[in-house]
């Protein structure tokens, strides 16, 4: 009895060691699997470091990037400049660029996933000289995720789709589109020929836009830049076939002539010159780039303007500055305005602001409806604006005629046909302004 009880107590002892050895080697097996869940950071380089990225898809050549100058260049298959932006969104792929998961750790058939034969390679060479290559293969059916992988490892990843979308560019893509270059800092003239006439704009000393010919005038700043702005954002359609790139050169060939545009900076000058078609559609050609493109309407029309369509109109130039002083000699009435702080005086008594700042807003906005070639009478307003701290100092003489008025600037010719309402409101605003409000005691 006592031998049968040691014998049942060995067998379960036995039973025990062997539940625990299978145990620990299971839990071994477990522990050398990879995991197959966890975020994997495939690659990790830095915009800075990169200086080539050779983008290769499946039976077409190579797509070559390369740094020279701080500024990225296509290459190859053909020499293109590249677009900035969005080839530091594709360098933004690479840092970091995560898997979803790890896959398999030593595949038998790459086939499977699509990398035996990648349908892109992606190779980046940074400054140390090393090249990381990603092999870009299959998307999974459930969509979301790619197989991937790197040269040189074993192991296949799932990526996010749109991770492999970041790299998955072409050359069209990757082309610089504008049919200007030029840097909009750095502009010092800008020509613009249209209606058979010649504009040419350039910047004074304090930066602002002036016009240089015909003759000398003041220029509307904003006009000479929204011209800019316009030529700045033509851009090239990539994405037509061979045949409408051929029609398109035919109609530019045949098309009426719209306007040409120089724009000068430190880097020389390019032309745009635009041309329009019996349909009514533009077409444009570029010093800066090759071929003929279809462009929009609201850049023909932009830059089909004339001479007055970039004179400034206003008849102060103080804009937002508030003025130190002002004089208006309006016949027999007589105003002289000054400011001192905050507060505006005359004959050393103390103005209600309020009254003398609606004269400054409407002196501000005087425009005049058009320009004319004479007319110009026996002055019967003077205005006289000092501002910018006492630096600058604006006159204008208006003289009446008819119901209207024709103002003119002094030191210049132009001739300036203002409303009759517009002064007769300048001249109630004047006669309204009055004294502050006397404190109470």
């Amino acid at each position: 009895m006592k031998f049968r009880g040691l014998l049942i107590a060995a067998v379960l002892l036995a039973a025990l060691s062997g539940v625990l050895w299978w145990s620990n080697k299971k839990k071994a097996a477990e522990e050398a699997k990879p995991d197959t869940s966890a975020t994997v950071k495939l690659v990790d380089i830095s915009q800075a470091q990169v200086t080539k990225v050779s983008i290769t898809h499946k039976g077409s050549p190579a797509v070559v990037l390369e740094k020279t100058g701080g500024q990225w260049r296509i290459t190859s298959p053909e020499q293109y400049g590249a677009d900035q932006d969005t080839v530091n969104s594709l360098l933004s792929a690479l840092n970091p660029l995560n898997a979803d998961k790890l896959v398999e750790d030593h595949p038998s058939d790459l086939g499977q996933f699509g990398l035996k034969d990648p349908s892109l390679t992606v190779a980046v060479a940074t400054t140390s000289g090393r090249i990381t290559t990603i092999l870009a293969g299959d998307d999974l059916p459930t969509g979301g995720s790619s197989y991937a992988e790197l040269a040189g490892d074993s192991k296949v990843y799932t990526i996010p789709t749109y991770a492999k979308s970041g790299l998955d560019k072409s050359v069209n893509d990757l082309r610089d589109k504008r049919l200007l270059t030029f840097d909009s800092d750095k502009i010092t003239r800008v020509d613009l020929t249209a209606k058979g006439k010649t504009v040419e704009f350039g910047k004074n000393n304090q930066n602002e836009w002036q016009i240089l010919a015909p003759k000398p005038m003041r220029a509307d700043g904003l006009q000479v830049d929204e011209l800019v702005r316009k030529l700045k954002e033509a851009r090239m359609d990539l994405s037509v076939s061979a045949d409408d790139a051929k029609k398109a050169a035919a109609a530019f060939a045949g098309g009426t002539p719209v306007a040409e545009a120089k724009v000068t900076d430190s880097g020389g000058t390019q032309t745009l010159t635009v041309k329009k078609d019996k349909a009514g559609d533009y077409y444009a050609k570029s010093s800066a780039v090759t071929g003929v493109y279809k462009v929009t309407s609201d850049l023909g029309t932009g830059v089909d303007k004339t001479l007055d369509d970039f004179r400034n109109k206003k008849l102060f130039d103080f804009g937002f500055n508030e003025p130190s002083h002002m004089d208006i000699q309006d016949g027999t009435k007589s105003y002289s305005l000054q400011r001192n702080g905050e507060d505006w005086f005359q004959n050393g008594k103390k103005l209600d602001n309020l009254s003398v700042q609606n004269l400054v807003d409407k002196l501000r906005d005087l425009t005049a409806a058009k320009f004319v070639d004479s007319g110009f009478g026996t002055p019967a307003i003077h205005i006289n604006i000092v501002s910018n701290d006492g630096k600058k100092s604006e006159k204008a003489a208006f003289a009446a005629s008819g119901a209207d008025f024709i103002g003119q600037r002094e030191g210049e010719t132009s001739l300036y046909l203002v409303d009759g309402k517009t002064m007769k409101d300048i001249e109630q605003a004047a006669s309204d302004v009055k004294p502050a409000p006397e404190k109470k005691k």
